[in-house]
């Protein structure tokens, strides 16, 4: 499954015409397409020594999950914009199981909620449980599909060259911020007081990272309607995506390499020009690309005086980084089959107040958890059982206030210290007990249980504060016209969720809107006519 070769076994030319920073899925779209359509032999390399991103798989004896894809919508009718997108960054390599008509089934304060596929089911079944907001209902899925109708000119805006940017852009981007300068729960507010029907209409705000007080809704329209039509997963795991781009990237003759840590990047005369490694090696391109996210590439891939990118820098400080999570993966003894477990994500939530609980558990991390997200990789995977016969697997998942693990941030990967690790026994022990709760099939087969925290998102993906989905998705964040593609340093760019919208299917639109900025082409409307 693995792709890439470790730097220290690659042999590499000093020059290339594009060099990308990080292997998410943002990085390996931006680079195959450079290869495809511009003709570009690209470099890219990876830090860490799996690649992938957030989409990459990691592995124990008889088991292995993936560490953020866990399902994605938009891919089982082939004419979606989603799933053209993928096949074509994959040679339609990778293949989707569609996930239970129930996707996603959510528990709050004891009572529970089907996410069916299908909008229509969706909307049926949310006036079955809300009979005396049927209105609030349709104006609702009304402003989920209005809210994403006007994006289109948003995302195009950050791709077209900077002189047409500098006179459309604000008519361009104007429809979406009405939306978008909103936040979730003021927009659902205005058409329901009914606090019990938003804390459902939110359920998934854990997709996005932030409850609806804090969110802008623009986020949360894009992720509702991500999932109307139910998920899907990847058959054989989220790592088959990233082995299927390196292949195409290589065809195009470019090269990925692992374990590969960029130190700088280089200019010249204020533009990009490459750039050094973490063992002093120099790779010179005209074309730098950084998928390494916003706040790292302007904060440290670049050199600290550095006048052009200042006023960026300050406004960047003004959007917290997104959230953090602890993930327990378990590896059970016998098969999914055997222990009934379906691929239904679960949802539980202690109150149907979703700032609430987060505000309570980021003062006090022994109360309930904000919320606990269950989900069953093996189940959702057909070729799972030929890989590893007579197991499974499941993650449960809790978002965290990176505060918490703060303390330990200089200390060694697995050399944390005593507090830390008692830190870890306690959650592990907490989520143990709810994947228990939930799936009693599974107590008593629980084989191998190992908790990623904060600082092990800070260890592999490089993201300071251990956040998974880059800059937070509020409001403000949307208002920062200078967050996309182009940057204020010539030749170099951004791609991955950061430019776009955050999430799997996010990052690789934000792929594909970077290598349409470098290549000065339209390669949006290229992949949405297949």
């Amino acid at each position: 499954m693995s792709a890439g070769t470790p730097y220290k076994q690659a042999k590499l030319e000093e020059n290339w015409d594009a060099i990308v920073i990080g292997s998410g899925i943002g990085g390996l779209t931006a680079a195959v397409l450079l290869g495809q359509y511009g003709g570009k032999r690209v470099l890219v390399l990876e830090r860490h020594y799996e690649p992938g991103g957030f989409t990459h798989t990691f592995h124990r004896p008889g088991f292995d999950w993936d560490v953020g894809l866990h399902y994605i919508g938009q891919v089982q009718d082939t004419r979606e914009r989603v799933r053209r997108a993928f096949d074509h960054v994959t040679g339609g390599e990778v293949r989707w199981q569609a996930m239970p008509e129930v996707y996603d089934r959510v528990e709050i304060a004891g009572r529970r909620f089907d996410f069916a596929t299908g909008l229509e089911r969706f909307r049926s079944d949310l006036k079955s449980w809300f009979p005396g907001d049927a209105q609030a209902i349709d104006r609702y899925l009304a402003a989920v599909q209005a809210c994403n109708r006007a994006n289109s000119l948003y995302y195009a805006e950050k791709a077209v060259p900077g002189p047409i940017a500098a006179v459309a852009g604000g008519l361009m981007r104007a429809p979406y911020l009405k939306w978008a300068t909103r936040t979730t729960r003021r927009v659902l507010e205005s058409f329901t007081r009914n606090q019990e029907l938003i804390g459902v209409l939110t359920a998934q705000w854990g997709d996005y990272g932030l409850p609806p007080a804090q969110s802008s809704f623009a986020i949360h329209a894009t992720i509702a309607e991500h999932y109307f039509a139910g998920g899907s997963y990847p058959v054989g795991g989220a790592g088959v995506i990233a082995a299927a781009i390196a292949r195409r990237i290589e065809q195009y003759g470019g090269k990925l390499v692992t374990s590969a840590e960029v130190s700088q990047i280089l200019l010249d005369r204020g533009t990009a020009a490459g750039v050094r490694m973490a063992d002093g090696r120099e790779f010179c391109a005209p074309v730098v690309m950084s998928d390494a996210g916003a706040a790292n590439t302007f904060a440290r891939l670049l050199p600290g005086q550095l006048p052009a990118v200042e006023g960026l820098r300050a406004k960047l400080h003004s959007i917290a980084a997104s959230t953090a999570h602890v993930s327990l993966y378990v590896g059970l003894s016998k098969s999914a089959e055997e222990l009934g477990l379906k691929g239904t994500n679960l949802w539980i939530y202690p109150s149907f107040d979703h700032d609430a609980n987060v505000e309570r558990f980021s003062e006090d991390m022994e109360t309930a958890f904000p919320f606990v997200y269950i989900s069953f990789p093996s189940a959702k995977d057909p070729e799972f059982e030929r890989r590893h016969p007579g197991k499974s697997t499941i993650e449960a998942i809790v978002m965290v206030p990176y505060a918490a693990f703060a303390g330990w941030a200089e200390t060694r990967w697995k050399r944390r210290g005593e507090e830390y690790d008692a830190l870890k026994q306690r959650l592990a022990a907490r989520l143990r007990l709810e994947i228990e709760r939930q799936v009693p099939a599974a107590a008593g087969h629980i084989e191998h249980a190992e908790l990623s925290t904060p600082l092990s998102t800070r260890h592999f993906m490089n993201y300071r504060q251990g956040e998974i989905y880059g800059l937070s998705a509020t409001p403000e964040r949307y208002t920062l016209r200078e967050l996309g593609a182009r940057t204020p340093v010539r030749g170099l760019y951004l791609t991955g969720q950061d430019v776009a919208s955050l999430g799997v299917a996010g990052a690789l639109f934000g792929g594909v809107v970077s290598a349409s900025a470098a290549l000065k082409r339209n390669l949006l409307s290229k992949l949405s006519k297949g």
